[in-house]
């Protein structure tokens, strides 16, 4: 084996095991070779049936079956040492639902894919023909009818590579009397009614959907704006879409604002990465570890990346009334790591201050009242029920906090009508009795 025939082998593989998952391409592991398992994507509405006459019948009437999913084909190779150059990967083609003429059919389209490529690797473009292009190769429709073939008149490669046979879905009956079948094509099923009892349980046992549902279910995701779960829809199936299978689904203009959300959305996940607040840039922005600083790429703009402000070095930040209402609670149920991060952020002074505003509050709140007009808070502390707010002059009622007459304060009191009639002197060595 030459260098160059073992560097292509080796990439190959490793090719091969990046784009298909275990279940769809092992590499083998005593010879250069491997096994890849073919799911085809069988039409809507895909119905398969046997017939109630067939050599091995049921029972004497037929059977009709509408399904989504077939066994997969699977393709055996094993790489010889002058591969690519000289020889073609030998290899064996089995499958349980097609019949030996049709598996030959496919042995011989991948020989002639061979001489296409002599010199050149060969494998992906065998996978790509068998997943893509059997059905309308072998002229597969529905109602798709099963059949047990045979193998008693194998025929080992001696027709030119380039010869092509028709054994497709149209063959009729009388082909099968003279039905040649390649060596290496093999119907791996015992009987008609094991293979009938295989395809049912292989299709009911896969939980994938269908194209159209999960075309619904990510345009639905994708409009609400959750581009990061799109798992599938199976509760217990724990499977993330990828991009490609996303955008093979979805239209392009609805993909394009999956592909923006998806961006947006990864990068607001890292901690590294701020967004310059103006709404001409709104550009992202990496930031160095522990630094305060960012540039925008676009205006080059230094901003400080707490507050979005223009960069003001260890200057605190400007903290709005808003702010500060917020910055209280935020400082009082944090931890002594979060608050150390807050004083460095807004300043010592500016936290002590909000706090000792927010305690001032609440004492004015639970030992004054606000003047009816001018909403000062006034604290009584001693004497009648008549009061006069030292900020506008306005006389009121301390029980009921209402407005008295300039000309006449003390009538409110005496009048045997209003609330507060002969209560002038009531609870005076009480602060608040209302």
């Amino acid at each position: 084996m030459t260098s160059e025939d073992r560097e292509a082998q080796e990439n190959e593989l490793l090719a091969l095991a990046s784009i298909y998952d275990r279940d769809e391409f092992r590499k083998a592991e005593s010879v250069q070779g491997g096994e890849t398992r073919i799911y085809l994507d069988l039409p809507q509405n895909f119905k398969i049936f046997v017939r109630g006459n067939s050599n091995e019948c049921l029972q004497n009437s037929d059977f009709e079956y509408t399904i989504c999913f077939l066994p997969p084909l699977v393709l055996n190779f094993e790489l010889p040492p002058d591969y690519p150059s000289s020889s073609p990967p030998s290899f064996t083609l089995s499958g349980k639902w097609l019949s030996p003429a049709q598996l030959s059919a496919l042995c011989k389209h991948s020989d002639n894919l061979w001489e296409e490529h002599r010199g050149s690797m060969v494998l992906f473009a065998w996978m790509h023909f068998l997943k893509e292009e059997t059905i309308a190769y072998l002229n597969i429709v529905s109602p798709f009818e099963l059949k047990m073939g045979s193998q008693k008149n194998v025929q080992r490669r001696t027709a030119p590579p380039n010869t092509e046979v028709d054994f497709g879905g149209a063959v009729g009956p009388d082909a099968d009397q003279e039905e040649v079948v390649d060596e290496r094509a093999v119907q791996d099923v015992e009987s008609l009614s094991s293979l009938m009892q295989e395809i049912l349980e292989f299709d009911q046992a896969q939980h994938v959907y269908c194209k159209a549902c999960l075309k619904g279910y990510f345009e639905i995701q994708i409009k609400d704006g959750q581009v990061q779960c799109l798992n599938c829809p199976e509760p217990k199936c724990t499977s993330v879409a990828t991009p490609g299978q996303v955008k093979e689904l979805v239209e392009a203009e609805l993909f394009a604002q999956y592909d923006c959300l998806l961006l947006q959305s990864t990068l607001d996940l890292m901690a590294d990465v701020v967004y310059w607040p103006l709404p001409c840039c709104r550009l992202p922005v990496m930031q160095e570890p522990g630094g305060t600083m960012g540039i925008c790429s676009s205006c080059n703009f230094a901003f400080y990346t707490l507050c979005r402000l223009t960069y003001h070095g260890v200057s605190p930040c400007k903290v709005t009334a808003e702010k500060l209402i917020e910055l209280q609670n935020e400082y009082l149920q944090a931890d002594e790591a979060t608050r150390r991060f807050l004083e460095q952020r807004y300043g010592k002074r500016v936290i002590q201050k909000a706090l000792e505003e927010m305690e001032s509050k609440e004492w004015l709140e639970k030992n004054s009242k606000s003047c009816p007009c001018g909403r000062t808070p006034i604290q009584k502390l001693d004497g009648y029920n008549k009061m006069t707010c030292t900020g506008c002059m306005q006389y009121f009622c301390w029980i009921c906090m209402g407005s008295l007459s300039r000309a006449n304060s003390y009538k409110y009191f005496n009048d045997p009508d209003s609330l507060c009639f002969n209560r002038l002197f009531h609870a005076v060595d009480v602060n608040d009795d209302v």
